[in-house]
């Protein structure tokens, strides 16, 4: 029997070598002894790295904290989309529900709550003015850089790598703006990624179940509830629908990752009874689950609905009593609940006939060659041109960073199916949930678009990045038959790989110092503001 590897969980007991002449303490309940094989493909990665990888972590996290929260108020007043939702935010702590203030009745609104009642809470600890509405966003943009640290270390048990993508998005150009603004996407992007956490949390978890069953002496090939695990509620899967359900809370949009990460689940749900040895993987993964997902369809729909009480439990909300008003018959809750849902179709007739010209529209295709930035925010002392000063807050993404995003993607496909590496399939469908609808969008009604809507997608482009440069750092995996040919040792190989992904990353710093008072407003000599205009009239 073989003794017990690296991976083996703790408490199994120790075992005889080949040759018999170690003595062990024979156990009460014999274990059965597990392939290598499947424990390799069964075990998670469990070391947090201990307190160096938390100080590193918090070094990057502190970065990305001071250059959110430096000189917040600044520029004053309210820019680009501010004027719409700090205001109602505003209104949702006075009212309950959205106010139109011109005319003195409830506003028609088309986003969803819990964005608003986010900035609403840094207005009601900071007051009405531009820190309060804007704190909660570099608030959350710096925990997003918290998350995808950790993320980025779980799926890569690299703390180098992990802080690497934390670095690359806090000095990103798009995701500082919006994380000093008060706009709901950075909302949308942080429980869309808090949730991919969670769900690599549950893929973990749910292995780690079936390996301990595994040594325990379960038999995955027998019949019935005998060739299971015992019974454990999936918490981490819980909690992604919980995060998912605020996702959609804020915008729509994040419906698409509901999708995408419910495919996600259940396929790794499949795979680890598949490594485990169940008979049909498929047939049982898929009505394994029925229950734990409709029970994760129930709490995301409480979820979502809980955004919403500001506008159930008051009186004055836009079509709060519309059965009422058109002369229907109006039940208690459950003519609320019909109200809010011919709001819903209301509010998706908005958003699919939305074909308003606006001068800092673009089109997906555009997105990731920074084909047009959008300008929060404009001014010039007088004329503008040669020494005169200027400023301008430009939701523009690190250019470096960006346009290395589709070499990366191609290089993360070549690399994921060459070494049939699992990580390649998470990234890319986080890149495609936050694109890939937008593109069918574009073509099929040609709706109004804005580089921004990006956001939730970048965590995902950013860990395609890491994954490439942690792949340049590390030899594939080699078997015995495939061990020649090798021109570079291992130590070569990271050496080298180290240095090409730290001279990256040094100049993805470089170029986000040279942009940097573009992002926040910072005055700048006329000419010096348009040396930065890469693209000429593309960019202003």
């Amino acid at each position: 029997m073989a003794t017990r590897g690296e991976g083996q969980a703790a408490g199994t007991p120790a075992v005889a070598d080949s040759a018999g002449t170690v003595p062990r303490e024979v156990p009460e309940i014999v274990r059965r002894e597990v392939p290598e094989i499947v424990r390799r493909r069964l075990s998670p990665f469990e070391a947090s790295g201990g307190v160096c990888s938390w100080l590193a972590t918090a070094v990057v996290v502190a970065i990305a904290g001071v250059l959110r929260l430096a000189n917040l108020g600044s520029p004053p007043g309210k820019i680009f989309d501010e004027r719409y939702y700090a205001t109602e935010a505003h209104h949702l702590l006075q009212r309950g529900f959205e106010w139109d203030e011109k005319n003195n009745t409830a506003a028609y609104v088309v986003h969803p709550p819990l964005g608003k009642w986010m900035i609403g809470l840094g207005e009601l600890v900071f007051g009405y003015n531009e820190i309060g509405w804007r704190i909660s966003a570099a608030v959350v943009g710096t925990l997003s850089v918290l998350i995808l640290v950790r993320v980025a270390r779980r799926m890569f048990r690299s703390t180098v790598l992990g802080c690497a993508a934390g670095l690359l998005m806090a000095l990103d150009g798009m995701h500082l703006v919006m994380s000093r603004v008060a706009l709901l996407d950075i909302f949308l992007m942080f429980f869309i990624l808090a949730a991919f956490g969670t769900l690599l949390l549950d893929r973990d978890a749910r292995r780690r179940h079936w390996l301990r069953a595994l040594e325990a002496g379960l038999d995955p090939t027998a019949p019935g509830p005998a060739g299971r695990p015992p019974f454990s509620v999936p918490w981490w899967r819980l909690a992604t629908f919980v995060l998912l359900g605020c996702a959609c809370a804020v915008k729509w949009s994040g419906v698409w990752y509901v999708l995408v990460f419910t495919m996600l689940m259940l396929y790794w749900e499949i795979q680890a009874r598949r490594s485990a040895g169940v008979p049909r993987p498929w047939r049982d993964g898929l009505f394994g689950q029925l229950g734990w997902l409709a029970l994760g369809g129930v709490l995301f729909l409480v979820v979502y609905l809980a955004s919403w009480s500001g506008w159930l439990f008051t009186d004055g909300g836009y079509l709060r009593h519309w059965l009422r008003d058109t002369g229907r018959t109006e039940l208690p809750i459950v003519g609320a609940l019909q109200n809010l849902w011919h709001y819903h179709v209301e509010a998706l007739g908005f958003h699919t006939t939305l074909a308003k010209a606006h001068p800092y529209q673009s089109w997906p295709w555009q997105w990731l060659l920074l084909g047009r930035p959008v300008a929060f925010d404009w001014w010039c002392d007088g004329t503008c041109g040669g020494s005169t000063a200027v400023r301008e807050v430009l939701l523009l993404g690190t250019p470096v960073l960006w346009w290395s995003f589709i070499p990366a993607l191609a290089a993360l496909t070549w690399f994921g199916i060459a070494r049939r590496d699992w990580r390649a399939v998470p990234i890319w469908a986080g890149v495609l949930a936050g694109l890939l609808p937008w593109f069918y969008f574009a073509a099929a009604d040609e709706r109004t678009m804005f580089y921004f809507y990006t956001l939730p997608a970048e965590p995902f482009l950013v860990l395609a990045v890491v994954y490439v440069l942690g792949a340049i750092m590390t030899p594939a995996p080699t078997f015995p038959s495939t061990t020649t040919g090798s021109t570079l040792s291992d130590h070569d190989r990271r050496l080298i790989g180290a240095v090409v992904a730290g001279a990256y990353v040094l100049l993805v710093a470089a170029c986000f110092a040279y942009f940097y008072p573009l992002y926040v407003g910072k005055p700048l000599p006329y000419t010096e503001w348009a040396a930065r205009m890469w693209l000429g009239s593309r960019w202003i």
